[in-house]
């Protein structure tokens, strides 16, 4: 079984470098290597990150240069997937491994269409609470990563990406039933994604017992768990509890990712969560009232950039 030794990540948002962190601290700076085009490339070189008060200067290059990685760490927003594919057609090779920590539903399946179900390990990146802005990453919780496979032909990529974790001591759990796994995490960012951003709040906000926000979120999670058992997956109010108390266990003044979108007034994923739940609503005849207004609530906001 080959070993991973070189990574390559893109997307240098919390994720991407809460990753890139944790291996260069394992591993050494020189075994991890930021991929992205020339205009962020510009932008980025030689720039020094503050990561949990760890000073980085991490490796990148152009995609177009890159060579083939052990690993591939896709961490890019929904709107940057298409560019992400081009941009790490060198970096994966014959044996590489992709991981995407995108949120949604689909991200797996894009890069599978593209590289190969052979190289794709799913995954959900859950129980963190990092918060990147400009160049400072900060975050009390770390959390861990859900991985698992739909198929087969999966289990080699897997049983090496294990492999990797376990070595660098990063937090995962194998899940048997992945794909209830992503489901259950998309219902979750439905709610608190979209709730923090349309109500401009943080996690206190949507936790608060009988708030308007609390509705809403577990209203707009709710419209998943229908969507969900429509497409053969089961989710039920039982997940909705984990989740709640995932959220319970995050600093209080932390916000997830939309919220940061929208405090830094950039374009969020809101297609990639209420989009994709009034899609699959109009493919299954349900209503979904909750997730149209926030849809409507965020693009009012998004408008005023």
């Amino acid at each position: 079984m080959n070993l991973i030794q070189k990574t390559a990540i893109i997307g240098m948002g919390a994720l991407g470098l809460l990753y890139a962190d944790k291996i260069a601290s394992e591993r050494g700076m020189d075994t991890v290597t930021f991929i992205m085009d020339e205009e962020r490339l510009q932008k980025y070189e030689g720039m020094e990150f503050d990561c949990n008060g760890n000073k980085r200067r991490f490796q990148m290059e152009p995609g177009g240069a890159a060579k083939p990685a052990d690993l591939v760490i896709v961490a890019v927003k929904y709107n940057g997937l298409a560019s992400a594919l081009e941009s790490i057609q060198k970096s994966v090779g014959e044996h590489t491994v992709v991981l995407s920590v995108m949120n949604g539903i689909s991200s797996e399946k894009i890069l599978a269409e593209r590289y190969g179900w052979s190289h794709i390990v799913d995954a959900v990146a859950q129980g963190m609470d990092a918060m990147k802005f400009e160049n400072t990453l900060r975050y009390t919780r770390m959390g861990q990563l859900c991985i698992g496979i739909e198929r087969e032909e999966q289990r080699e990529s897997l049983e090496r990406l294990e492999e990797f974790f376990r070595e660098i001591r990063l937090p995962f759990v194998e899940e048997k039933d992945i794909l209830h796994r992503l489901w259950g995490k998309f219902m979750l960012n439905v709610g608190v994604n979209q709730t923090c951003m349309a109500y401009e709040t943080n996690y206190s906000g949507v936790l608060a017992a009988g708030s308007e926000e609390t509705q809403t979120m577990l209203a707009a999670m709710r419209e998943v768990i229908a969507l969900a058992n429509a497409e053969g997956i089961h989710l039920t109010e039982a997940d909705v509890e984990y989740y709640i108390e995932i959220l319970k266990t995050l600093s209080p003044e932390g916000m997830p990712s939309m919220r940061q979108d929208g405090v830094c007034r950039r374009y969020s994923e809101v297609e990639m969560f209420a989009g994709t739940v009034i899609e699959l609503a109009g493919k299954h005849h349900l209503d979904v009232p909750v997730n149209r207004f926030l849809y409507q609530k965020i693009k009012e906001i998004e408008a005023g950039y």
